[in-house]
Parts: structure tokens; C-alpha cells; sequence
């Protein structure tokens, strides 16, 4: 149970942020070391989590009748006022005297004290143990510490750290004893540029994980590297329609991707996928299918035979009101076909991302709503937490901590297909899930799915993504067939201009916009000539550009400690840049015209 929960916390000190849109939460017994550089907030935080401080904007939630005991950083106390009024209270002595914990407080923090003098006349340390004496011997459901070693000896800090960890109340300290954070914390929260970063274990493995975080950072970069370069390999291979781009820029691309393997391994993810799914996932035999119901509604298959095997990457497509979505529910066993039979294998582990929200608890947090699922899942030959997998799919740090109520509706489809992966399926079918998604997240799931084993189908708009995942692209053209299209979505565009199949549109009445072809430009065979020749000339001055660019890099290099000669060679550097650009405008317009 928590016992406080911030949520999206900021504030500020005068111009500076300390705080910006922090969500996490205490739990009972749980004990929390906060570390971090000075002035970056961390007294901040704990005086908000204990309420002793109202943020600039968020929510701080407490449990009903939170007992919270806090030991600031200055201690103030009436100079007249005894030290055992400070500490006891209105406590008579044989109540006191009489509790073994009490006792041994005022022995470990007080013993050198008389407990009958006045607070005016304690030291700057003997004030700290009088406070601290003062917190301990109170009952307590979260006890708040900021900086509670300061003026303790060795003896009295090992003390406190045995008597903290025998407690079953909740503890906050802010210290920058290593030594005592290790013996007290089991979580350690790191403020840092206006966030909180969370660790599992004390001081010792805060240092070990933070190590660890930095070289999985290094490792996202690299992968983000890797990810570009793969993605420009995925656009040179893809159909020429594509690729029709000067030959410069796919030079310099096949460059960059000459050692980038294949997007996926498909030999090895179908070798996968026939392990987990058998021979058989799904077959329909002679299927009739109508998308409102038996005989009702749009014809979507008439006695349509097909098969989906194994590691099969399905796009299907068709126009709005084909029966796309029909078909996947259809597979995912909600509707039931008017006649024939479909056989699902018996191995089949479904996993169904329709375009409807299905409900989720709103009161949880995106983390819990992930790791009930499963807290680990094997992506290809890789293990990954949830909580990594959240990061990937745009659940960054504390967006993690957010309550599912809060969420926005791309937020929430995000959630949901992450749910459905973490269930480990080995058939996904996927009706639209880039929506709402940008594209940071679309090449996360991009990437994700690359190296999923399983029988996938997706229907989607988004023909970037669907190419992208898809190896294989099936059709509903309005005639009750599912029709392969070895061309993709080249080749069902073109049998739309060209109607060769009933449009889905025009069965249900709906008007279907003509599609022109553009007109062929003519192009003399002098003028063609001429052309050429000029492409030609404009190809070999951008390389002389090219091979000028190369050089005055290097002359910058070696000009590393003279300023003067580097402002005239970056001069000379962004001329370059503009004259390659505007030899690159007029290659393309003279290729267009040409028609290359």
C-alpha cells in the first residue's frame, strides 16, 4: 500500500526548476535513501512528500491519518525549554522509564546529556541529537530524515542505522552518508535534472545500477544508430517505386548500409514460429462471411479457401468497409463465418489489438498494469523487463508512475499492445494499431516486432508501417476472395485504377473517386540527348564537390588550435554545402524531366 503518491509534482525556486512532472510513490515499510548533487532538490522533494511544503502545480496524495515525523535540517526549539520537555513531552517519568526502546534512545542519542538543562545551552550537534531523540521516541507511519548523521559518531550512526531497520515504519533519508544508506535503504531514488530516477538496493548497487543505466544508455544509442541505418537499408531494398531517388543519394546510402544484416531474420523467426505454432494456425475451407452477421451486411468472403501458416507477416488492406476488421475477428473467434469451416491449430496462443479500448483499471499504474501480465518476456534472443519495454514504446521514466486514469488515448493503445506482447502470443492480430502513435514509437514497435516469432496480420492505413512489418500483402478487393498481391501495395493501387475488381465502395453504394493517371511527358530524342548530357555534367561536378568537402574536413582537422584558418575553411565548408544543394535541385529537376 502507498502510503503518499505525487503525482506530476513541479516546482521551482525563483527561476530555477527543481522539480518537473515527478510521479512516484512510498510504500509502507518501505526504506528510501535520496541522493543527488546539492541544490538539485532533494530537500524539495522529501518536504513535499512529508506536506510540509505545497508544489507549484501536481497532486500529493496521503493515506488517511498518515503519521509523519520529520527531522529537518535545522532544529528549532525554545532556548528556555528543558531537553526532557524537547523529547518527552508531557510523558511522566515512570511511563518513560518504564519503555525499553525510550530508554535505549536516550542512552544511544542523550547519554552524555542532562536532560535537565536548557536547549540554549546546547552545542550545534547535542541540538542535532535532541531532535533526532525527539522523532524516534514518537509513533510513526513514515519518518522523513534530511541529513540525520550530521554531528552522530561512528557508534551513534551504526546505531541509528540498526535501530531504523528494526522499525516498521516507512523511511525518507537524505544523506550523504554512503556507508549509512547502504545499511538503511533497500530502494535508492536519485533527484537529477528536475526528475527522480529509481534504484533497487542502497548506495552499493545504486552505484553498480546507475553504471549499468549508462552503458544500457550507450547501447539505446547505438541501437538508435543501428536502427537508422536500418531503416534506410529497408528503404534501398524496398520496390523501385520507392528507391527512385538520385543515384548520388543512393550511392552515398549503399555506403552507409554495406555491412547492415537484413530487417529481420526471416529463415530463423520461421523456424521459431513453426516450433511454437505447429504446421497448422489458421485455415479456412470454403468460409461465406458477411461483416454485420449471418447473411447480413457487406459480402466479405464467398466460400473463400485459405491458409495462414507459421511465422507468416500478413498486411492485409482493402478500401474502408471491405471487411478488414470482419476478417480479424473472424480469426480471433468473436464472429463465426455463415458457412464453411475455420480450423484454428491447436497451439495457437491469440493475441487481438482491436480498434476498440478495451477496459483497464483506471486507479493503477502503468508499471502494475504491465508487470501483472509479466514482468520479463525473450524478444527474439534478448530478454527485456517491462519497465524496458514501456521505455521503448514511449514510457519514459516517470510516465511509468502514471495513473492509467490520466492516460490520453494513445497512451492507453500503447499500454494495451504492450499488454498483449508481454502475454507471449504466438498469433497477433493487429486492426490499426499505429494510431495515435508518432514516430519515435512507430519504429520502437517497428523494431520489436522484427524480432517477434509468430503468425502476425495487420490492418493499417499507415503504409510505411505496414510494409515495414509485413512480408506479405493480402487484398480485399470486393470480389469475396483474399487475394495475394506479389507487388504490395503498389500492385493493389494499380488494380484499383485499373478496376479490375469490384470495388467494396460501390457494393455498399458508396461512390468511388476516379483515379487519373498522369499523362506521359514527351521528350524528343534530341532533346533527350541533350539532356542526358547535362545529367551527366551536373553527376560529375557534384562529385568534384564531394571530393573538395572530403579535403577541407581534413584541412580543418589539422587546423584544430589555428581559429583564424578554421573561419575562412568553415566559410569555404557551408559554400560548398549551398553549391552541392543547388546542383542537387537542378539534377533532380532535369531527371524528373527525363523521367529517370
Amino acid at each position: 500500500m502507498n502510503l503518499v503518491n505525487l503525482e506530476s509534482v513541479s516546482h521551482a525556486f525563483g527561476p530555477k526548476a527543481l522539480l518537473t512532472g515527478v510521479s512516484l510513490g512510498v510504500e509502507a515499510g518501505e526504506r528510501i535513501g535520496v541522493v543527488g548533487r546539492n541544490g538539485g532538490g532533494k530537500t524539495t522533494l522529501v518536504s513535499i512528500i512529508a506536506g510540509e511544503l505545497t508544489p507549484d502545480s501536481g497532486r500529493v496524495t496521503h493515506t488517511r491519518n498518515l503519521r509523519v515525523g520529520v527531522l529537518a535540517q535545522r532544529d528549532l526549539f525554545d532556548p528556555d525549554a528543558p531537553i526532557r520537555d524537547i523529547v518527552l513531552g508531557e510523558k511522566a517519568e515512570h511511563e518513560w522509564a518504564g519503555d525499553a526502546q525510550v530508554r535505549e534512545i536516550l542512552a544511544n542519542l542523550l547519554g552524555d546529556l542532562d536532560l535537565s538543562a536548557h536547549a540554549g545551552a546546547l552545542s550545534g550537534g547535542e541540538r542535532r541529537r535532541t531532535a533526532l531523540a525527539k522523532l524516534l521516541i514518537g509513533d510513526h507511519d513514515l519518518i522523513v530524515l534530511d541529513e540525520p548523521t550530521n554531528h552522530l559518531d561512528i557508534e551513534a550512526i551504526a546505531w541509528l542505522a540498526g535501530h531504523l531497520s528494526a522499525r516498521k515504519s516507512a523511511l525518507l533519508v537524505v544523506t550523504h552518508d554512503r556507508w549509512f544508506l547502504d545499511a538503511v535503504s533497500t530502494r535508492t531514488w536519485e533527484v537529477i535534472d528536475g526528475g527522480v530516477e529509481r534504484y533497487e538496493g542502497g548506495y552499493a548497487a545504486f552505484v553498480l545500477a546507475k553504471a549499468e543505466r549508462a552503458r544500457i544508455a550507450q547501447a539505446a544509442e547505438d541501437r538508435r544508430q543501428n536502427l537508422m541505418r536500418k531503416e534506410i537499408a529497408w528503404l534501398r531494398r524496398g520496390p523501385p517505386a520507392r528507391t527512385s531517388k538520385p543515384k548520388f543519394r543512393i550511392n552515398a546510402a549503399e555506403a552507409l548500409i554495406a555491412d547492415v544484416p537484413p530487417a529481420r531474420e526471416t529463415v530463423e523467426l520461421l523456424r521459431f514460429a513453426t516450433a511454437r505454432l505447429g504446421k497448422t494456425v489458421y485455415d479456412l475451407e470454403n468460409v461465406t462471411l458477411h461483416a454485420g452477421g449471418p447473411n447480413t451486411g457487406p459480402l466479405v468472403l464467398d466460400h473463400c479457401t485459405w491458409q495462414f501458416g507459421p511465422g507468416d507477416r500478413i498486411g492485409l488492406i482493402g478500401v474502408n468497409g471491405s471487411g478488414k476488421s470482419t476478417v480479424l475477428r473472424l480469426l480471433s473467434g468473436t464472429v463465426t463465418p455463415d458457412e464453411g469451416k475455420l480450423v484454428q491449430g491447436r497451439t495457437v496462443k491469440l493475441a487481438h489489438l482491436s480498434q476498440e479500448l478495451a477496459e483497464l483499471d483506471p486507479t493503477r499504474r502503468v508499471l502494475e498494469t504491465v508487470e501483472e501480465i509479466r514482468k520479463y518476456i525473450t524478444v527474439g534472443k534478448k530478454e527485456w523487463t517491462a519497465s524496458q519495454l514501456l521505455e521503448r514504446l514511449g514510457f519514459k521514466g516517470e510516465a511509468q508512475w502514471k495513473v492509467v486514469g490520466d492516460l490520453s488515448g494513445g497512451e492507453r493503445r500503447r499500454l494495451q499492445l504492450l499488454r498483449l506482447i508481454m502475454d507471449e502470443p504466438n498469433v497477433l492480430l493487429l486492426d490499426e494499431p499505429t494510431n495515435d502513435l508518432d514516430i519515435e514509437t512507430l519504429t520502437e514497435l517497428e523494431d520489436l516486432l522484427d524480432g517477434w516469432p509468430g503468425t502476425l496480420v495487420v490492418v493499417s492505413h499507415d503504409r510505411y508501417f505496414l510494409e515495414r512489418v509485413s512480408d506479405r500483402t493480402v487484398a480485399l478487393l470486393g470480389d469475396g476472395r483474399l487475394s495475394m498481391l506479389p507487388g504490395g501495395v503498389d500492385e493493389y493501387l494499380e488494380r484499383r485504377a485499373a478496376g479490375t475488381a469490384v470495388s467494396a465502395r460501390a457494393a455498399s453504394a458508396e461512390p468511388v473517386a476516379a483515379v487519373e493517371t498522369p499523362a506521359e511527358k514527351k521528350v524528343s530524342q534530341k532533346e533527350l540527348r541533350e539532356l542526358q548530357k547535362e545529367l551527366s555534367r551536373l553527376e560529375r561536378q557534384l562529385d568534384k564537390l564531394s571530393e573538395r568537402e572530403a579535403k577541407v574536413h581534413a584541412q580543418m582537422a589539422e587546423a584544430a588550435s589555428d581559429f583564424e584558418k578554421l573561419g575562412k575553411l568553415d566559410a569555404e565548408l557551408r559554400d560548398l554545402g549551398a553549391q552541392k544543394e543547388a546542383t542537387e535541385l537542378e539534377w533532380m529537376e532535369l531527371a524528373e524531366r527525363i523521367g529517370e
